[in-house]
């Protein structure tokens, strides 16, 4: 895999303009980008459109969680758009996974072309205390082991969880399907309003497949140097 493939880069801006800029700001130093529920809502899926037809990877970052076949109607309209990857919550549970998995089969013609389908495991803004507070015991890792366990059991590709419970997801789970982390951020960064934050050389290490940062490249001088630079720390692990 191309190094660069590793790294997403969150477009959370209002406004396609905003993203057209950032993209041609960061130019060849990354070639995949999540497109989340802000700039989805502002702009709709032309943005999607414009960034595969310029041959962006798209991360279709909307975390779908309804009834199976409202996920399944939804999935399907999103691998039309020729997306990469999206993701759905795991906590949808495991009819709506499935309905997920193979709306994305069923769709995106060739086998091997299918969409992946991501389950997120626990909001990296959530802690312990948190997930207490709706009613889930024990601890953010126990929820994330528990969760993952129904996803890749119903066929979804990967899941999303922070790099902190990545090594133990490994280790519980093996190596054979995708780990997208969240809430990554260089050494000395702010965490902002994400609570289980970790280094992109961390984030590697843990195991994650690809990572995701947004604000160390969208607020950059020079988007294109930070994006360089996260790629250079993924490679100290």
């Amino acid at each position: 895999m191309d190094q660069r493939e590793r790294l997403i880069i969150a477009l959370d801006v209002s406004s396609a303009a905003e993203a057209r800029k950032l993209v041609s700001a960061v130019g060849e130093s990354a070639v995949f980008y999540k497109v989340g529920k802000q700039l989805f809502t502002a702009e709709g899926p032309q943005v999607v459109r414009d960034l595969t037809a310029a041959g962006k990877k798209v991360f279709l970052d909307l975390k779908y969680h309804d009834i199976p076949s409202t996920v399944g109607g939804a999935v399907a309209e999103a691998a039309k758009l020729g997306v990469d990857m999206l993701t759905v919550h795991a906590s949808g549970g495991g009819k709506m996974l499935r309905a997920a998995v193979d709306a994305a089969r069923s769709r995106s013609g060739m086998p091997g072309m299918a969409v992946k389908v991501l389950a997120v495991t626990v909001l990296t803004s959530m802690e312990d205390d948190d997930l207490e507070k709706i009613g889930v015991r024990g601890h953010v890792l126990d929820q994330a082991l528990r969760l993952a366990a129904i996803a890749l059991a119903d066929g979804c590709h990967g899941i999303v969880a922070s790099a902190r419970e990545a090594r133990q997801l490994r280790a519980e789970f093996g190596r054979d399907f995708l780990l997208v982390t969240p809430g990554v951020r260089s050494a000395g960064s702010p965490a902002g309003d994400q609570a289980r934050v970790v280094t992109p050389a961390e984030a590697i290490a843990a195991g994650a497949s690809h990572i995701v940062v947004g604000r160390p490249i969208k607020d950059a001088s020079d988007p294109a140097a930070a994006a360089r630079g996260i790629l250079a720390e993924m490679l100290l692990n």
